[in-house]
């Protein structure tokens, strides 16, 4: 293993429902729009991947707010506040870190192995996770590849792709960490082998794919995952 890379939204942190889903649900009550993403909607939502892209459905589906921007620029305004709501309540400490996180980040620095982030979410909150949450000694460390990197959300393997070839890597010799079944397709489809843990929106979905399995990284004593672990789901390989 070379490269372990992390999707942000349920790996690093359980942001979905008590993070993105809040801070949409603020920028649509500071536009003045009568709409409420709930826990069962966003669920639905979720499906979609990127945050643009999921207010585009929406709105495809239920109907379109008044506003004299067009639709794209429309959304790309909400975009950017939702953006910022987020990034709130992350320097807010209203989110922490998942179970083993820190932990596991720390192993591979020490075996020099290379991090990072693929995610679809905005690049701008996806780097203010990892900075403020893993800090800035640990941030130098990651590549980022996020947001409009990507033209396809997952699960087309597009951003896994991009993280290759910046990283100079094979797919084979990289390992994922996923929560979803979207991202869990566009790693395998990339050919990355990958470990999913599973998050609070994607606890039932199928992970049939998936090379590892587990709720959390976990911490000792308890049961965890180490770094040998996801070393020898790339030596299954070869």
């Amino acid at each position: 293993m070379k490269a372990l890379i992390f999707d942000c939204d349920g790996v690093l942190v359980d942001t979905e429902r008590d993070g993105h889903r809040v801070a949409f649900n603020r920028v649509f009550n500071e536009f003045g729009l009568n709409i409420d993403w709930d826990d069962a909607l966003y669920a639905e939502l979720l499906q979609v991947g990127g945050g643009k892209e999921r207010m585009t459905y929406y709105f495809n589906q239920y109907g379109w707010p008044s506003s004299d921007l067009p639709e794209e620029a429309f959304i790309k305004k909400l975009h950017a506040r939702k953006t910022d709501c987020f990034s709130n309540l992350i320097a807010e400490g209203a989110l922490p870190l998942r179970k083993g996180i820190t932990r596991i980040v720390d192993e591979a620095i020490a075996e020099n192995i290379t991090l990072a982030v693929c995610s679809t979410s905005n690049i701008k909150s996806v780097t203010t996770v990892v900075e403020t949450l893993l800090g800035s000694d640990r941030r130098e460390r990651f590549s980022i590849f996020a947001g409009d990197m990507a033209k396809k959300k997952k699960p087309d393997p597009e951003i896994y792709n991009l993280a290759k070839t910046h990283l100079n890597l094979e797919g084979y010799e990289c390992v994922v960490i996923e929560d979803s079944r979207n991202g869990l397709l566009a790693a395998k489809r990339a050919g990355m082998r990958c470990l999913v843990t599973k998050s609070a929106y994607t606890v039932n979905e199928d992970f049939a794919e998936a090379d590892m399995v587990c709720d959390d990284l976990g911490e000792p004593p308890g049961n965890h995952v180490q770094l040998r672990d996801l070393i020898g789901l790339c030596q299954q390989v070869q």
